[in-house]
């Protein structure tokens, strides 16, 4: 009878103790449920979104042109301007539904913008609309990026900008990793014309890149001002990100339209008459990879050619008014 009453006494220690364990398992369990989410996750959500706003762009978070023909004139630069200044003049040119017109310049310069709410992406359809001022046999492309704020601090970080492949991102022409540098010439610099191909200046604003090329952004006899954005102090200028082919062809000299800036198939701002639309499905990461993104909050436009077209000049990209084709339709 003892024996089996030490047994009978050892099994309920036992259970108490095993039950004790189990309790305290479950409560830090739940502790740390409630602390991380649901499966003890980290606890981050995707915020509640706002699709519903203007249709247009509301800022212009960064304007940085690459030096080019038509810089500090679209959009006018005066004595004194800064980098705020003259976002502000971008956005009173080509914001709030404004049918203006700026210049990115040559390859890399950008423009930044944002709407005052995140641009859904609605599967199967187009989300945006940009409107350059391409024609035919006159386009100069664009690469289109886009940033979704998931940490809804109200602006674009590193991290989250992507690139939405167009119709020659997986073309083997098509340079990913691009990287160029412009310089302001010295102030002692000689200009050397080349009147007969209509330049003023035949070595004026140098340039080199990583590919071991370089060259020069012509001065022309049309455009006579500095090409070089005057409120950027830094005597250099460098830009990164995917070049494009060439899509100027020189059809001779006897030719009427001497030069034809080709347009491509889809995918690029100021490629097509009347405006290009995007698809933020387009969206791929700095592999290529296909991002499912819930929508866009900043667009970031540069020019994406870099290529001198005779006495059309550079090619450079025009930008004019941002469009969230949702919103816009339900208007």
């Amino acid at each position: 009878m003892k024996k089996k009453s030490l047994k009978w006494m050892f099994a309920l220690i036992g259970a108490a103790l095993l039950s004790g364990s189990l309790l305290t398992a479950c409560s830090e369990e739940e502790k740390n449920g409630n602390e991380g989410g649901e499966g003890g996750g980290s606890g981050e959500s995707e915020p509640e979104l706002n699709f519903e706003g203007s249709p247009y762009i509301t800022q212009v978070l960064d304007y940085r042109p690459a030096p080019g023909q038509f810089v500090n004139t679209m959009p006018s630069y005066e004595e004194g301007d800064t980098q705020e200044t003259m976002n502000a003049k971008v956005l009173s040119t080509i914001g709030n539904g404004k049918n203006g017109v700026i210049t990115l310049g040559a390859y890399g310069g950008y423009v930044v913008v944002g709407f005052d709410h995140t641009i859904q992406n609605v599967e199967g359809e187009k989300d945006f609309r940009i409107v350059g001022n391409a024609f035919i046999g006159n386009s100069e492309p664009a690469i289109v990026m886009v940033a979704y704020d998931k940490n809804q601090n109200g602006k674009p970080d590193a991290d989250e900008w992507y690139e939405l492949a167009g119709s020659e991102y997986y073309k083997k022409p098509t340079i990913k990793g691009y990287e160029i540098t412009y310089f302001r010439n010295e102030k002692d610099h000689v200009p050397t014309p080349d009147l007969e191909n209509y330049l003023s200046d035949d070595t004026y604003c140098p340039w080199t890149d990583n590919q071991g090329r370089s060259g020069y952004v012509y001065k022309n006899i049309y455009h006579d001002q500095d090409y070089f954005p005057k409120w950027i102090t830094d005597n250099q200028i460098v830009f990164k990100g995917t070049l494009l082919a060439d899509n100027g062809v020189d059809n001779g000299p006897d030719a009427y339209a001497r030069w034809t800036l080709n347009a491509y198939d889809w995918g690029y701002a100021d490629n097509t008459k009347d405006g290009d639309v995007f698809d933020i499905g387009w969206a791929v990461d700095t592999e290529g990879q296909v991002v499912k993104l819930p929508g866009a909050d900043f667009i970031k436009i540069y020019t994406g050619v870099n290529q001198y077209c005779g006495w059309v000049g550079e090619v450079s990209t025009e930008v004019g008014k941002i469009e969230d084709l949702h919103v816009l339709a339900n208007q």
